[in-house]
């Protein structure tokens, strides 16, 4: 026979059932964090390079672009390499010199006789010019042939920046510039494109382990026929 106080039996049975509501928001909790940080890791447009096919996301149109040194190249001159992408500009004092130092990285880290490339575009063509660029490619170690430092007429850098690659390139306002050389928002990512021209991923640049997921995305293209 229970002799439980029903005062007491009701304490004990109210307690467990907050422990068990206390554990399940903990879960609940828990999944939405990490949920949260699949989503800041791999941005819209980017696939999750653990084996899968990645998608062909957009096609990258005819361009031609003038090299650190005063070199033409196109899209045509890159056909058959996969080449990573981004946009920068050499006044840059904010995440600038923290990308290209990432992208410096990439080119250690892939063999110089893989078909790779590195073009990196600058938003700032008036200051950047091929001298310029030749100066802040030596800066970061670029090879000679591997990386590409491009420059243009503003519309050109435009059309390949912002239509070709989807990457935000956008001039502030001189009561936004919180110093002379802050003169562009811009994007941070890195585009994967492969033998075809064809975009396949995209990259946070300061993402903690975009390298290692780069590099296996690399692979995984390389492999493709």
């Amino acid at each position: 026979m229970n002799t439980t106080p029903k005062g007491l039996q009701w304490i004990v049975w109210s307690g467990l059932a907050l422990t068990i509501a206390a554990i399940l928001v903990m879960f609940i909790l828990k999944q939405a964090r990490e949920q949260q940080s699949a989503v800041e890791l791999w941005p819209v447009g980017s696939a999750n390079v653990s084996g899968e096919t990645l998608p062909i996301l957009f096609e990258i149109p005819d361009f031609a672009l003038t090299n650190q040194n005063s070199q033409v190249v196109t899209r045509s001159s890159l056909r058959g390499q996969i080449w990573i992408a981004d946009i920068i500009f050499t006044l840059c004092a904010g995440p600038c010199p923290e990308m290209t130092r990432r992208m410096a990285e990439l080119q250690a880290a892939i063999p110089a006789d893989q078909p790779v490339k590195f073009v990196t575009l600058t938003a700032h063509p008036e200051h950047d010019t091929p001298a310029v660029l030749q100066s802040h490619a030596r800066r970061f170690l670029a090879q000679p042939g591997r990386w590409h430092f491009l420059t243009g007429a503003k519309k050109q850098i435009a059309d390949l920046a912002i239509h070709g690659l989807k990457l935000t390139a956008i001039e502030k306002e001189a009561d936004k510039q919180e110093n002379l050389n802050d003169l562009f928002i811009h994007s941070t990512l890195f585009v994967l494109i492969d033998q075809q021209g064809r975009a396949r991923a995209t990259f946070e640049s300061d993402a903690p382990d975009m390298k290692p997921r780069l590099l296996a995305a690399v692979e995984q293209l390389l492999r493709e026929k």
